[in-house]
Parts: C-alpha cells; sequence; structure tokens
C-alpha cells in the first residue's frame, strides 16, 4: 500500500477550551493511499502545524509503502530526521504526532484490527477513567472513582485555604477509596509545594501535577521524596523518547505523563513507556482517555488510570470524533473497530 497523499486540517472548533488559541490548539491529519484505505490522525500545534505537514512531511512521504508497524517507526525516524533543524520538540513534534496516529489508524484500517491489537501483548480493554476539572460534585455523580482538580498559585496566601477547600470538597463527594490528584500548571515552587504538602497532607492526594516549568528538571528531582506519599508528576510538555531520556537521567519525575497527541504519537509513546520500565516509573498519558492514548494504555505497562475531561454540566460538547468510547460506572471500554475505532465529523473540516 502506497500513500498519495497527506493532509492537516484546522478544525471548526465552537468551543475550544478556555485558554487555547489557533496557534495552539489540535489539528487533524488524514493520509491516503492508492487502495483507497484512508488513516486519520490527531496532532497539536495549531495553525503552526499545517504547513509542516501540507508541505515538509507530505514531500516526505507521499509515494512511500506502508505494510507494517516497523515501516511506521521507520518512516518517524525519518521524519524526526528530517525536521531536526526547526524541531525536536514544540510544533515540529506536535505535527508529527498527527501524521504518526494518522499512519497507525491506517494501518489498522487496512488490517481490520484495533490500533492496540497492532500493538501486541495482551490488551487491557476496559481501562478506569479519572475526570479532570472543578466540578467535583458533578464528576462524582457520573461514576468516577479518581478525580484532578487544578490549582494556580497567584501569590495570595489565601491561595493555600482554596487549594484545602477544594481537596475537602473531593474527598467529601468521592470519599476515602478514590483517587486525588491536584494539576498546578507550572504555577507552584519549591517552597509553596512543602507547604502545600503539608496542608493537604489529610486528604491523600495521589500526585501533584507540573509543579514547576519543564526546563526545570533538577528542581523537580530536588522535591521528590520530600512530599510524603504524594508523586511528582509531569510530563505533557516534553516531547519524543529523547526529551524523556533526559526526565531519567535527572530523575525528575516520580510519574510519567507524555502526551500521545503532543509527544510524537503511538511511536513515541512505545519508546517512552519502555524507557520508563528501565526506570521502574508508571505511566499515565495526558489526556489518555482520548483515543489516541487510551489504545497505548491498553496495550502497554502504562498504568490502568485514563484521563477524560468531562467539562460542566452546561458545555455543549463539539463532535469533531464520533464513535468516542464513553464512561460508564468510571470505566472506559475499547471496542474491536478497526484502527483507532472513532469517525471524523467532516463537517467541522475546512474541506
Amino acid at each position: 500500500m502506497k500513500i498519495t497523499n497527506l493532509t492537516a486540517f484546522y478544525p471548526r472548533y465552537r468551543q475550544p477550551l478556555a485558554g487555547w488559541r489557533p496557534q495552539l490548539w489540535q489539528i487533524v491529519v488524514r493520509v491516503e493511499t492508492d487502495r483507497g484505505v484512508v488513516g486519520w490522525g490527531y496532532g497539536g500545534g495549531g495553525l503552526s502545524a499545517l504547513p509542516i505537514i501540507n508541505g515538509h512531511f507530505r514531500q516526505l512521504l507521499v509515494g512511500r509503502t506502508l505494510e507494517s508497524r516497523t515501516d511506521i517507526m521507520t518512516l518517524w525516524d525519518e521524519l524526526y530526521a528530517a525536521s531536526i533543524p526547526y524541531g525536536r520538540k514544540g510544533v515540529a513534534i506536535m505535527a508529527l504526532s498527527g501524521v504518526d496516529l494518522a499512519l497507525w489508524d491506517l494501518l489498522g484500517q487496512a488490517e481490520r484490527l484495533p490500533v492496540y491489537q497492532l500493538l501486541g501483548g495482551q490488551p487491557r480493554t476496559r481501562l478506569r477513567a479519572y475526570a479532570t476539572g472543578q466540578e467535583s460534585a458533578w464528576y462524582a455523580e457520573l461514576g468516577y472513582t479518581a478525580h484532578k482538580f487544578s490549582h494556580r498559585w497567584t501569590g495570595d496566601p489565601a491561595d493555600y485555604d482554596q487549594a484545602v477547600a477544594h481537596a475537602e470538597l473531593a474527598r467529601t463527594h468521592f470519599g476515602q477509596g478514590a483517587l486525588l490528584m491536584v494539576d498546578c500548571y507550572m504555577s507552584w515552587d519549591a517552597t509553596v509545594t512543602t507547604e502545600m504538602a503539608r496542608r493537604l497532607a489529610p486528604y491523600r492526594l495521589y500526585w501533584f501535577e507540573d509543579l514547576l516549568t519543564p526546563d526545570d528538571l533538577s528542581g523537580q528531582a530536588a522535591l521528590r521524596g520530600e512530599l510524603g506519599s504524594v508523586l511528582v508528576a509531569g510530563g505533557e510538555h516534553e516531547f519524543t523518547h529523547y526529551g524523556f531520556q533526559e526526565v531519567a537521567r535527572q530523575g525528575a519525575l516520580d510519574l510519567w505523563q507524555p502526551d500521545i497527541t503532543w509527544c510524537g504519537g503511538i511511536t513515541a509513546g512505545l519508546r517512552i513507556v519502555e524507557l520508563a520500565q528501565q526506570q521502574q516509573i508508571p505511566v499515565v498519558p495526558h489526556r489518555g482517555g482520548e483515543v489516541w492514548g487510551l489504545h497505548l494504555i491498553a496495550a502497554s505497562a502504562c498504568a490502568d488510570l485514563a484521563e477524560v475531561l468531562p467539562g460542566t454540566r452546561q458545555a455543549q460538547p463539539d463532535p469533531l470524533w464520533q464513535d468516542e468510547p464513553q464512561v460508564t460506572a468510571g470505566y472506559l471500554t475499547l471496542s474491536d473497530a478497526p484502527g483507532f475505532g472513532v469517525t471524523i465529523n467532516e463537517a467541522m473540516l475546512s474541506l
């Protein structure tokens, strides 16, 4: 099967998540072949990623043969090497992620197999979900048994009380057996983190996420073991297994969270998980409840925990991808549909 075309689109989002802009938000990638089989992928980088895919990557991929997972990994290595002068991290790898995922979907469609079966091993098709957001009571009503809320440090001492109040609220609604986590989004420092660990100790949080910037690996490493039982988590802003090699070298994180639509796709995800196994580090992909991360979790040594963003009671979902697994009683169940098992709402693409 030969690749005949590669196209990236920026969807017509009606309700992008707060804070996202066209320069950052997700893109859709379509790869076509001479056999009529089409694969779809999901990448990052927004409008900035489109010329990378529609220009450079298309030139490199059109006419290439795709028959096996080895071919996908070979193409990944070639695209990575070709984009090194302007890539290695950031938008170029976010673009590569979308291409890689489209190739995995393409192979699954051609073989009539779900991606998790292409990855080998004994898959786990029923996976525990955790809800990320601020509406703790509603998520508990929906049946989740794990929950992550956000907290941003502004410099006001009252921020400590706000974090404690939300942790107390979440623990009250979810009960003592639930997993609770907090996402700091690079707003805490070492002093804030240690004080938060002290004040939040009664609520037994599982991890603190994105404490410092991804460039301050030594600072994060210094916090490990200083927060009681709380894990130092992060990695959504790290790219490829090469980036995670440095995370491992510095011993920066207790738990890794690569985003499969940003870090280099399934191919990079497999290599990151393998590296994490060598370091005995758990992996919980960022936004892992989306099918792109869910298939990797199902077929690899990732922890049985998949992030879902339910939004709010009032929000109307944007139906970009159809037939996605839905959370039932706190779990996601993957189908045996070929590829990633989803279809694109083409009305949202600028065709």
